[in-house]
């Protein structure tokens, strides 16, 4: 007799929203608002393991390796954007974090269902462009996705480190986890709908990872962008914007020191802040690894 996996929790059936069916517009969306409100406190309850992840992210980038995301459907879509987002807001070298989705890019605006089933596929993507020192990062709602279990077990196969984030504490797919963060999101408001809390609770553990990856590599100054590619009129406007806001000068001082710079926004920064000229800040900031705290302490 074959004997079924217990189900994920986003499988089981939400007591709360039985009648959803039969309520009215601003009920269900009441409903819908009540469950979404505890997505939040799911992911506090995950944040020691979330750091563990964030440090081992900083490490394999900081000596040149690089960050993989692995996942299908909803939670490979969201790792596309997250990886997506990073290059222009903070001027993260092109294939440094990786987005990987079954299905391929089609899968980003069609569903390629079967696609998540391919284990095979996985493993092969992950062979593919996987190195020791790297971080696999395996996205799964349910917490058992053949494609990215073959990608997780492709990377333990080659040392590379291995991380999960599931909606499941007894996520399948934990065995190949270094860490595993398991936000536990519960039932749906839809049954097995986990474009939904398991969604939201994977898009807020994704924004604060890469967010405090890029703080600890040194990508801002305080709470301010330094690194982001100014690639438009809006981000050039905010670009000048921050260093005023980082210096209290006045804007067109502050658009002459970044034009000085080459439009380079953290040398500009160290030159406002300090008596360095554009090579001695650029000096200072090359030896302090891009942090800018520490390179103000150089030159000074």
């Amino acid at each position: 007799m074959t004997v079924s996996p217990p189900l994920a929790p986003t499988e089981e059936r939400n007591a709360r929203t039985h009648q959803i069916d039969r309520l009215p517009t601003l009920r269900i969306l009441e409903l819908i608002n009540a469950e979404d409100a505890t997505v939040a406190t799911a992911v506090a309850a995950v944040l020691p393991d979330l750091a563990e992840a964030v440090d081992r992210c900083v490490d394999a980038l900081r000596s040149g390796h690089r960050l993989h995301y692995f996942g299908a459907g909803t939670s490979g879509r969201m790792a596309v954007l997250d990886a997506t987002e990073l290059r222009p807001t903070y001027g993260v070298e092109p294939g440094h974090v990786v987005a990987h989705l079954a299905g391929g890019i089609r899968a980003l605006t069609d569903a390629v269902e079967a696609a998540e089933d391919d284990a095979e596929a996985g493993a092969a993507t992950a062979a593919e462009v996987l190195t020791a020192g790297d971080v696999a990062f395996g996205i799964t709602a349910s917490g058992g996705t053949p494609f990215v279990g073959g990608a997780l077990q492709a990377a333990r196969d080659r040392g590379t480190r291995t991380v999960l984030l599931s909606a499941n504490p007894m996520a399948a797919l934990a065995a190949h986890a270094d860490i595993h963060i398991a936000v536990d999101t519960g039932p749906e408001v839809v049954t097995g709908s986990t474009r939904m809390k398991a969604g939201t609770a994977q898009k807020l553990v994704l924004n604060a990872l890469s967010t405090a990856v890029m703080i600890r590599l040194g990508r801002t100054y305080s709470n301010l962008m330094t690194d982001m590619v100014a690639s438009n009129a809006k981000l050039r406007v905010r670009q000048v914007r921050m260093l005023v806001q980082a210096t209290g000068l006045p804007a067109d001082t502050c658009q002459t020191a970044l034009t000085a710079a080459g439009n380079e926004a953290k040398v500009a920064l160290l030159t406002l802040l300090t008596r360095a000229d554009v090579d001695q800040a650029r000096q200072a900031l090359r030896a302090a690894g891009g942090v800018v705290h520490q390179a103000l302490h150089a030159v000074r």
